[in-house]
């Protein structure tokens, strides 16, 4: 049975355009460039509308791996799927995670499912179609090819499906009101939160955890209507949707496997032990100094992917909040550092993946959480 084999690969970074680490596994010939197929990354920027480390990291990888593909810095930015997010705040650490993807026999014996990874994109949207239906329903369309891509039927295969998305600036606000259109904010910050809600309910639509009929009024106001598996990111680089959706498939042969839990606020330890443990890891406390990070027999740990926000009622069980309140630092801001925080002290690394604003992700002021784990 012909099937693909998908490897995952978390390599340090020293700032936003540093390619060394991943240039370094390519020429000992532990990637091949070849079977590239996304890059995720954390860069230390600001993850707002101003925040360049992103556009600076795609563009720095783009033109280290140019030569490598034998194809223009462009061309690459076209073949594979980049999602870079900024803020890398508190113990978080900057990183990149490399999914490589190539066929291969799965060999005879090995049971059960072994993640799979797949990759869409929606056309391009206007600026009035951004945080509204249309983005909602081809966002859905493109998940729903994502998962074809990955070899995954059945939704409940998927664990987590990372998005980038476009927001709004002054120009393509003006640009809409020039053909008589309103866009669904003026505010750029604000079109972050519109469009990474609106992707994360085309991401509930594909896997029916919602019904379809949802539609630009739900947007930022029906937070009982999420997706469990959601992760979009907004940037100004893009003015459509990258779509990578992560899951387990029969028909992969690697030696990796996911799974995922949901935080259902900003410190919900247990849902972070439950998704350790649904690879098959346990909790890294007490992983003395200069000691590698998690692992279990059997299990290694390559990285956690989760989602982050200030509960948007203003309080966490009970007690106020001041995220919301800080006219200093971004409410995202400090809902990365605190959850990262909590997740890095479980897994016993800083270098995981928290992405914030979790509008529709998750319940209110929570957020999905996944773990990729190596079996040996």
């Amino acid at each position: 049975m012909r099937t693909a084999s998908v490897s995952v690969f978390r390599v340090a970074t020293k700032g936003p355009g540093d390619v060394s680490g991943l240039m370094a596994m390519i020429g000992s010939g532990a990637i091949d460039p070849t079977t590239i197929l996304a890059i995720l990354g954390k860069t230390e920027g600001n993850g707002g509308v101003n925040d360049f480390t992103r556009e600076y990291a795609v563009a720095a990888l783009c033109t280290a791996l140019a030569p490598e593909l034998g194809l223009s810095p462009e061309a690459v930015e076209q073949r594979i799927a980049f999602v870079i997010s900024g803020g890398t705040e508190g113990v978080l650490s900057p990183h990149i995670t490399v999914f490589t993807r190539r066929q291969a026999e799965r060999p005879a014996g090995m049971s059960g499912k072994r993640l799979s990874i797949g990759m869409a994109h929606t056309r391009d949207f206007l600026p009035e179609e951004i945080g509204r239906s249309a983005q909602i329903m081809e966002t859905a369309k493109a998940v729903t090819a994502a998962m074809a891509d990955a070899g995954i039927t059945d939704p409940a295969d998927v664990h987590f499906v990372q998005i980038k998305c476009p927001l709004l600036t002054s120009d393509r606000v003006e640009t809409a009101n020039a053909r008589g259109n309103k866009t669904a904010t003026t505010s750029a910050y604000s079109s972050m939160a519109y469009s990474r809600g609106a992707s994360a309910l085309g991401v509930a639509v594909a896997l029916d955890e919602i019904a379809s009929d949802v539609g630009d009024d739900d947007v930022l106001r029906r937070y009982d209507l999420f997706s469990s598996v959601a992760s979009t990111s907004s940037g100004i680089e893009l003015m459509h949707n990258v779509i990578i959706v992560l899951g387990n498939s029969a028909s992969s042969a690697g030696e990796f496997e996911i799974g995922h839990a949901v935080m259902n606020d900003a410190i919900d330890a247990p849902a972070v032990v439950s998704a350790l443990n649904s690879v098959g890891l346990g909790v890294g406390l007490g992983v003395g100094l200069g000691v590698a990070p998690l692992a279990t027999e059997g299990r290694e740990l390559v990285n956690i992917f989760a989602k982050a926000e200030a509960s948007p009622d203003g309080s966490v069980r009970g007690f106020r909040h001041t995220m919301l309140e800080d006219t200093d630092i971004s409410s995202t801001r400090h809902a990365r550092a605190a959850v990262g925080g909590l997740i890095a002290g479980l897994a016993g690394t800083g270098a995981v993946y928290v992405s914030g604003g979790a509008e529709h992700q998750g319940p209110a002021g929570g957020g999905p959480v996944a773990v990729i784990a190596r079996l040996s």
